[in-house]
């Protein structure tokens, strides 16, 4: 149950201020889609390239916030909701310290993302679909995923028993199956640029 003995105190320093320091904006970038369709892979080319000049910026991975943060969480729809209602409040605070934030999340639910995206402000979330179809993340299936789903030993996983919500509105579409990694980092930065977020 939730304490009502708390009060939020304000930093003294701003958002604002932090961005000045760092001479960028800072936003989040939610890379979504399904196992296999490269979330991850472009969300850290993506990372390297804004490294590279000079952009502040940290990657949270599905599978490694489940290793910490989140390892008390299961795939239940309830605990999927958790799983990113949670990476979406540790996004905001990269947020406020003036950082950009990249997740790479299945996330599967539009409503989900929604909460997320309510959390920040209109500038502040870049909804990425990294879409791909289903069947060639099944062909690359690097984790040996959807094998194990297909013969059962794996339950409510997305794509197979589980459904997959494809974004209504996403500010932007990478499609990994037409286009190489190195082209859909091109792509993003710059859509990114046209858009004055870097």
């Amino acid at each position: 149950m939730a304490s009502s003995n708390v009060t939020w105190h304000e930093s003294s320093l701003s958002k604002d201020v932090r961005r000045v320091q760092n001479g960028h904006h800072s936003f989040v970038i939610w890379f979504t889609g399904l196992s296999g369709s490269g979330k991850s892979t472009a969300a850290n080319a993506v990372a390297a390239k804004l490294y590279k000049d000079g952009i502040s910026n940290y990657v949270l991975d599905g599978d490694n916030i489940r290793h910490g943060l989140n390892k008390d969480l299961g795939f239940s729809e309830d605990d999927r909701k958790e799983n990113i209602r949670r990476i979406g409040e540790v996004s905001k605070l990269f947020v406020d310290s003036g950082q950009v934030v990249l997740t790479a999340f299945i996330s599967p639910f539009q409503a989900d993302r929604d909460i997320v995206r309510d959390l920040l402000d209109e500038d502040e979330f870049i909804e990425v679909y990294v879409k791909c179809s289903l069947e060639e993340c099944e062909k690359r299936d690097p984790k040996g995923l959807y094998q194990k789903a297909r013969n059962g030993l794996i339950k409510d996983f997305t794509g197979i028993d589980s459904p997959y919500e494809e974004p209504k509105n996403p500010e932007f579409v990478l499609e990994t199956d037409r286009f190489s990694i190195e082209e859909c980092v091109d792509q993003l930065v710059n859509y990114l640029t046209e858009r004055n977020f870097i």
